[in-house]
């Protein structure tokens, strides 16, 4: 290890089970040194297993809505209060569709889904950064950084209306970003990672097909959870300090790619 993160003090939204993108940055933060708060919905908190990971980084739990301006409030505060002081990192590492969960096509959709969704997976960037901006709870030449997907910028039909919720998201982290930057020098980012086998990422129709597909297509092959780890990690420490603005495509080349010669074999 390489001590990336001695001595920084952070949030990590979203960690549900080992699975989880959220899960491998916490384990990778501690072990560059790292001192953080995990936090999620009291649901997911009871349906997953949090309390392993706090054990196995001396973390604590703080339970939230992140659509709630009063939870973000209430975390945030017992944070600093836990940690000794402002925040370097957080990871917002949050994303849910109603309507993939109900079956509901992108054509067809709840729009009372489609809010609730909306708000869990994006406006909840806005409404945490907004709180740590409003409080001054970020040290300076801190990072904050979101998980997204590509489908913000290309058609994926069964990613349905997260596309549209990880667009807005990234368009939060440019925007928020300019302001934390301009008034705390503080910097934000979003990494689009590529397919992953987590909770959610599984529950989009057609997942195995599609992570095979990206996996022929993407000349390193699709990046791992552990590996979009190591890369958060990076955009948490000092190396990265004029970085800001920025969706990094995390995901063996594929979004640079038109076809692969894999690909065009299953043609001829």
């Amino acid at each position: 290890m390489y001590n990336l993160l001695k001595g920084k003090k952070g949030i990590i939204f979203g960690a549900l089970n080992q699975h989880s993108i959220a899960w491998k940055v916490a384990e990778r933060a501690y072990e560059e040194g790292a001192e953080f708060v995990l936090t999620n919905a009291p649901a997911s908190i009871r349906m997953g297993e949090l309390e392993i990971l706090a054990d196995k980084t001396n973390s604590k739990i703080i339970a939230a809505d992140a659509t709630s301006i009063e939870d973000l409030e209430n975390l945030v505060a017992k944070s600093m209060e836990i940690l000794g002081g402002k925040i370097d990192f957080v990871l917002h590492s949050i994303g849910m569709s109603v309507n993939v969960r109900k079956g509901k096509s992108y054509t067809d959709p709840n729009y009372d889904f489609t809010k609730k969704g909306w708000d869990v997976s994006a406006v909840s960037f806005h409404k945490t950064m907004n709180v740590l901006y409003k409080k001054k709870a970020m040290n300076e030449w801190g990072s904050i950084v979101a998980l997204t997907y590509m489908a913000a910028q290309r058609v994926f039909p069964d990613y349905n209306d997260m596309a549209d919720n990880k667009a807005y998201l990234e368009s939060v982290a440019r925007s928020f970003g300019y302001f934390f930057g301009r008034d705390h020098k503080v910097r934000v980012n979003t990494i689009s990672q590529s397919p992953t086998p987590t909770t959610a990422g599984t529950g989009v129709k057609g997942f195995d097909g599609f992570i095979a597909y990206s996996e022929k297509m993407s000349p390193l092959g699709n990046a791992t959870a552990l590996e979009c780890a190591d890369y958060t990690i990076s955009m948490f420490s000092d190396l990265t300090k004029k970085v800001t603005l920025q969706n990094l495509f995390h995901d063996g080349g594929f979004s640079n790619m038109g076809v692969s010669d894999a690909v065009m074999e299953n043609f001829e």
